[in-house]
């Protein structure tokens, strides 16, 4: 009988198993599967006679997993809101109940290291979340039984519990009922098991003794204060030689007793933990005084701060780290997606591409196909052909305008050098003229050079000569005689300047377009290869220039046809006028430049 009711457990376990693993479930649908499938699983096995069934069926539970999915739907989880609060309570209090007294066989370490861990922080976490809502202080309190029954069962979880940060939320809140039920929890826990202190480390001992001793300092309420001295005896009680000397390390707690809590309703209890503080202080005679008192309470009240602003400070960021990683989480979603779209576009065009080929290669099939057989060779080769001349015709084009490039670069940089030459010869005639050039005297004073000592001299000299040699009575017409004759000798003699420097402009520019002229001359091609457009650049634009070139051309045609004896008496006289006349003169003028050809 018992073996098929053991079948039938196994069987509903694993039903349960499979539609909690369904995806379909949402959290609150698979909460609610589980308190009923737990609650029916545990109310079978107490019925029956003795105890081992309900620790069987609590194993068969842990072996199979379904208390891990029920720690998994009590983690907290930001992206799953709770909807039934009374159901998450009411799940985490079978689920506790389920742990204690279970056998985990040979996943023991894993059970004590890791899942009961996992699940006192997931209770924790409800509980926290619990004590905000003002509606629900039943369901606070049924979360904190559940702790309790756990830390009654395995006390190697007290550590983890005042350690934690969802306990140090539940300790800061200022409502009195959430103070009290948690100073009752670690009473009852303590009365449940005497053994329970003993296992505990002095850390763990001096945190709970902490705890206690924070309620009196911080709280006025006559049940929280009652509530931790009740506590605070108890320990000594169990563990005196463990909990006295820690006692000691609270300086000020006789005092604060008996000022705060004296009058209380709980003076006798209040006595004895005077009496037992004291008890070992008496060697050691200790003056209390207010000071004392008021460091204490400066003490309680910064720390509660501290805790307070670092809570607040760990929750800005958590919300800041959650949404960094958010973002960096939707940007990268979105550059997976944009690139998986690109990827496919590229694919789509490929594919598009390739089909595209194919139809055209199944339409020059088909069209081949049409064609007599003697004339498909013959098609063949006149498509060869065609290709081999459109490639021909883009590598010479490519070819063409490389080589056209490069030319114009080249004929640019010449036209470039010619032009800086040019202004370099132009720069360097102009200032060898300037130096060969006699100064000028000035004519007119207040002219640049004349000084005010050489103006004082002249006014002197003028001032001498005219002492000297006075002037005769000279009439107004006669005066403005001499002064239009003098204002037509200077007229004219400014004029001369000025024909002059037209003069000497014009000599230059004769001399700028002859060099240019030498220089194109040098660069000319030879009359094999002369273009047309080549010699149109050297005709000059001229009448008389044309005129004697043409004569010139003339006389020297005439010149080729005369016999060889007509010509004996000429040749000589004809390079000594351009040998020795001309090139001498250029020769000067360009101040021993070489003038290259004859």
């Amino acid at each position: 009988m018992e073996l098929m009711e053991l079948v039938q457990e196994e069987a509903l376990v694993a039903e349960l198993k499979r539609k909690l693993e369904d995806e379909d479930l949402k959290p609150e649908q698979k909460v609610l599967l589980l308190n009923d499938a737990l609650n029916k699983t545990l109310t079978t096995a107490a019925l029956r006679s003795h105890g081992a069934p309900l620790a069987a069926g609590k194993s068969l539970l842990y072996r199979s997993g379904v208390l891990s999915h029920c720690v998994r739907l009590l983690t907290p989880d930001p992206r799953r809101p709770r909807g039934n609060w009374g159901a998450a309570a009411t799940l985490a209090a079978l689920t506790s109940s389920c742990c204690v007294g279970v056998d985990p066989g040979p996943r023991s370490q894993a059970f004590h290291r890791l899942f009961l861990p996992s699940l006192m922080d997931g209770l924790l976490s409800l509980a926290s979340q619990l004590m905000r809502r003002a509606e629900c202080p039943s369901l606070f309190r049924q979360v904190m039984d559940s702790v309790g029954w756990l830390l009654r069962s395995h006390t190697c979880l007290t550590t983890q519990v005042l350690s934690s940060v969802h306990y140090e939320h539940i300790q800061m809140c200022d409502d009195v009922t959430v103070s009290l039920l948690c100073v009752e929890m670690w009473v009852q826990t303590c009365t449940a098991s005497r053994d329970f202190l003993s296992e505990l480390s002095d850390d763990s001992v001096l945190l709970l003794l902490n705890e206690a001793v924070g309620q009196l300092a911080v709280s006025a309420d006559s049940s929280v204060g009652g509530a931790a001295v009740r506590l605070i005896l108890l320990m000594a009680n169990q563990q005196e030689e463990q909990v006295q000397p820690l006692l000691l390390s609270f300086k000020g707690l006789d005092s604060l007793l008996d000022k705060d809590w004296k009058g209380r309703g709980f003076d006798q209890e209040v006595d004895q933990l005077i009496a037992l503080i004291q008890a070992d202080t008496r060697r050691r005679p200790q003056v209390c005084t207010e000071r004392e008192r008021a460091a204490c309470l400066i003490q309680a009240a910064w720390r509660s701060f501290q805790t307070r602003r670092r809570v607040k400070n760990l929750n800005r960021a958590v919300s800041r780290l959650q949404r960094t990683y958010r973002a960096r989480r939707r940007r990268q979603q979105q550059q997976k997606e944009a690139q998986q779209w690109e990827e496919e576009l590229r694919y789509q065009v490929c594919v598009r591409r390739q089909q595209a080929r194919r139809k055209f290669h199944q339409k020059q099939r088909q069209l081949l196909q049409l064609l007599p057989a003697d004339q498909v060779q013959p098609y063949l080769k006149e498509c060869e052909c065609r290709a081999a001349v459109l490639i021909q015709s883009f590598w010479r084009g490519f070819r063409e305008r490389q080589r056209y490039n490069n030319t114009t670069r080249h004929a640019r940089t010449q036209q470039q050098a010619a032009r800086t030459l040019q202004r370099a010869v132009r720069l360097f005639l102009r200032r060898r003229r300037a130096a060969f050039v006699p100064p000028t005297t000035s004519l007119l004073i207040g002219q640049r050079g004349l000084t005010d000592s050489r103006r004082l001299e002249l006014k002197r000299q003028v001032e001498e000569h005219i002492s000297l040699h006075p002037s005769s009575q000279v009439s107004h017409e006669e005066a403005q005689r001499l002064h239009e004759e003098a204002q037509l000798l200077l007229s004219a003699l400014q004029g001369g300047e000025q024909q002059r420097r037209r003069e000497e402009q014009r000599v230059e520019a004769l001399l700028a377009h002859t060099h240019t002229q030498l220089e194109l001359l040098r660069e000319a091609p030879p009359l094999s290869v002369v273009t047309t457009t080549a010699a149109d650049s050297f005709l000059s634009r001229s009448s008389l220039v044309v005129m004697r070139a043409r004569d010139s051309h003339n006389a020297a045609l005439q010149a080729h046809r005369l016999p060889w004896w007509r010509t004996l008496g000429d040749s000589a006289g004809h390079v000594g006028v351009f040998g020795q006349v001309f090139l001498p003169e250029l020769e000067a003028e360009l101040g021993g430049l070489f003038v290259g050809g004859e």
